[in-house]
């Protein structure tokens, strides 16, 4: 059972920063491109970033683009995203998942429970 517990999402005004992290079990994490994705309700769901496996390629949004920056660690089944400079419309429940490069977003059949982050004046 795969299962993606995401954590770090919080409050933060315009100009702030924050780390967030996806603990990855029950898929062989280090054979698998991963990414970050995050949704407003009422919107659909956004791919921000994506990682190789191994390589460190990494494909971001243009929205977040030199203001995030994602990475991971195969040994511990985590993938992190700091994300810099955060603004209003960064606000979004943020998940992770398998992933694709260049950075989409395709079907998955699991989601995490996402973590939340607000940003505000």
């Amino acid at each position: 059972q795969v299962q993606l517990v995401e954590s770090g999402g919080g409050l933060v005004h315009p100009g702030g920063s924050l780390t967030l992290s996806c603990i990855v079990s029950g898929l062989p994490f280090q054979r698998y491109i991963m990414g970050w994705y995050r949704q407003v309700p009422g919107k659909q769901r956004e791919a921000v970033a994506s990682i190789h496996s191994t390589t460190g390629l990494t494909s971001y949004s243009d929205s977040v683009a030199g203001r995030f920056h994602i990475s991971r660690d195969n040994a511990e089944d985590t993938l992190y995203l700091q994300m810099n400079n955060l603004q209003p419309e960064d606000t979004a429940v943020y998940y992770c998942n398998t992933a694709q490069l260049p950075i989409g977003v395709t079907p998955k059949n699991y989601w995490g429970q996402g973590t939340q982050v607000t940003v505000f004046s």
